[in-house]
């Protein structure tokens, strides 16, 4: 009975082939990697250069690590949250209190922000390629740039991480299952209280974000989903409800009123600020400082593509079919919300008189255009990967076409239909001694249009191959482009991706040059505290940007009272430290060398008692009073 039956082999057990990341995914890491290392190299040069608000949060970090004191406020305002404080509190308990320590949050949230970039692209319908595109923009790091992302000098370098992170929410509540969704919500809620408190310059995306999800899920909101919201909101705005329920302050008043003080602005100059100088400072185009008429290009750039997304996501939710939660209208619906965020931060901006007085370092409000970068460049990338797909998607298919057996009429048809690739199998095509393959191999040698030589390779003798009906829509199946518009469009959408990448490469390029001058100041300041403390001097008196700075560095072993260049008191953000300074008759004055303070401080010298004796470190003067 067992005759004719013949055994089956088993089944070999097929070895697993480790899973390798592809080759836009590993780009996109390695290109990551270079961003965090390229700041973290700024950070051991000392750059950027740190000053006394960066110190004040130090301070209250200090305090915070040491049980003194929990602000909830930037010491000496009534707005911008002291979570970077919170954050750097535990490394300066175990460090003590340096620049570094207070940078490290700052980095990891730098990095955060890339990570997130990366996830958002993907999710909102961007391929590998375009998302490693926007985290390579992302990792250059111009002058204006690093300086909000590295400082901790108040609300900046936590902003673009948790508007990416909102956005990324945003489009989970948009598609998810509604059973999925109650974490989402809570999470959403508590992100967008805690950057009320922190910063509201991230409030126009919280809005159009926000306005998105009403429109989307209203009738979820109306339940528990907006209870959930609610709570989590309120609580993450807590420390500013609280604080103003305290003390009866108005934290949008004290916001507004930081939005430029004294004569009002001209329009002309505001409008300049805003429009003109502040999209190439805020993304990252200019030099150190300044912008050269060159580096302005980004200024024409910016509100063009701005609109050029805003109607192509307008475009995509009108024709595309489907319900709410249909990906595609999901997609281009929080790109929409993103464009419109990035436009009430540039509109905010533009009617302060901030915009107007100081626009180079008051471009610094512009920091979280970054955040819509994903839907800012997608017609850039929309108009110029097929240019790239032209040529690629043809070779990779026929090389399937030249490797098989079956008829080449019906493979040429799939060829025309499909998008697959296969350009790693034209190393054998063009070994091949058949016709068809020899002719396949020129096809991928030749300057002349592909959808040309697919009908000359159909109707050749050579081979028996004849001239096929399907071939005729290789054009229109293939996704190549359409027509020299379609050409022409694509060129210049590379051009400006190149002038993207280049002008951002040369900006930060600049940056690295002038590290090295930074790293120097830095050390004169470490001399200068080593001075004072070898002179036991505990109390000095110096201007704003010199006080909280010292005190900060010397962990408060040295307390500074702020003065104005004419000698009178100036604004001190602790008031305590000017209470310490007073009562102290040996208390020093400190200052740069050759600032306005010590021209006037110099007519102060003398050899008789009440006069002052002055010591020189390098880039610093100490006087002394002289009994």
């Amino acid at each position: 009975m067992t005759a004719g039956v013949r055994e089956e082999p088993r089944e070999a057990v097929r070895p697993r082939t480790p899973r390798r990341l592809p080759l836009p995914t590993l780009l996109a890491l390695l290109v990551g990697f270079a961003g965090v290392g390229y700041r973290l190299a700024l950070l051991f040069a000392d750059a950027p250069p740190t000053n006394s608000d960066e110190a004040t949060m130090g301070l209250a970090a200090l305090h915070i690590a040491r049980g003194d004191g929990f602000p909830v406020w930037f010491y000496g305002q009534a707005y911008m949250g002291t979570l970077e404080a919170y954050l750097a509190a535990p490394l300066v308990a175990l460090a003590g209190p340096s620049v570094l320590v207070l940078r490290v949050p700052t980095l990891a949230l730098y990095a955060l922000f890339l990570l997130l970039s990366w996830r958002l692209t993907r999710r909102l319908g961007g391929d590998r390629w375009y998302a490693l595109l926007v985290v390579a923009v992302l990792a250059l790091g111009a002058d204006r740039v690093v300086k909000n992302q590295l400082i901790a000098g108040g609300g900046y370098p936590e902003l673009n991480p948790a508007g990416a992170a909102l956005a990324l929410l945003t489009v989970g509540l948009c598609v998810t299952g509604a059973g999925a969704r109650l974490p989402r919500w809570a999470a959403w809620g508590l992100v967008a209280g805690v950057l009320l408190w922190v910063d509201p310059l991230i409030l126009p995306y919280v809005l159009t974000l926000g306005a998105l999800l009403v429109a989307r899920r209203w009738r979820e909101l109306a339940g528990r989903a907006g209870v959930v919201l609610t709570g989590a909101l309120l609580l993450g705005a807590a420390p500013m409800l609280v604080d103003s329920i305290r003390h009866g302050r108005n934290p949008v008043t004290a916001v507004l009123a930081a939005g430029g003080t004294g004569t009002p602005a001209d329009w002309a100059d505001r409008l300049h600020g805003a429009l003109v100088l502040g999209p190439p400072l805020a993304m990252g185009f200019c030099s150190p400082g300044r912008c050269a008429t060159w580096q302005l290009w980004w200024a024409v750039a910016f509100p063009v593509l701005l609109v050029l997304a805003a109607l192509t996501a307008w475009h995509t939710l009108r024709r595309t079919s489907g319900g709410p939660g249909s990906p595609e209208r999901v997609q281009a619906g929080v790109r929409l919300a993103l464009l419109g965020g990035a436009a009430g931060v540039l509109g905010a901006y533009a009617v302060s008189n901030a915009a107007g007085q100081t626009p180079i370092e008051s471009s610094r409000y512009l920091s979280c255009l970054a955040v819509a970068v994903p839907a800012l460049l997608w017609p850039l990338w929309q108009a110029a990967r097929p240019l790239a797909a032209h040529r690629l998607t043809a070779r990779r298919q026929l090389a399937e076409v030249a490797a098989s057996d079956r008829p080449a009429e019906r493979q040429l048809a799939e060829v025309a239909a499909s998008d697959r690739p296969a350009e790693r199998q034209f190393a054998e095509v063009a070994a091949s001694d058949r016709p068809a393959e020899r002719q396949f191999a020129e096809v991928a040698a030749s300057d002349r249009p592909a959808e040309r030589q697919f009908g000359e390779v159909a109707v050749s003798e050579e081979g028996g191959y004849r001239h096929l009906a399907e071939v005729e829509s290789i054009k229109a199946a293939g996704g190549l482009p359409a027509g020299r518009r379609a050409r022409m469009a694509g060129v210049g959408a590379l051009a400006v991706i190149a002038g993207v990448l280049g002008t951002g490469v040369a900006a930060t390029v600049d940056v690295a040059r002038t590290a090295p001058g930074v790293h120097a100041e830095a050390d004169r300041h470490r001399s200068l505290v080593d001075t004072l403390g070898a002179l036991d001097v505990r109390n000095v008196r110096g201007g704003y940007w010199t006080c909280n700075r010292l005190t900060y560095a010397t962990g408060e072993n040295v307390l500074c009272a702020v003065v104005d260049d004419d000698l009178t008191p100036g604004f001190d953000r602790l008031p305590a430290y000017r209470r310490e300074v007073s009562a102290d008759p040996d208390a020093a004055w400190v200052t740069p060398a050759g600032s306005p303070l010590a021209a006037r401080l110099d007519e102060r010298l003398g050899a008789e008692s009440g006069t002052l004796d002055v010591v020189t470190v390098a880039g610093w003067r100490i006087y002394l009073p002289r009994h």
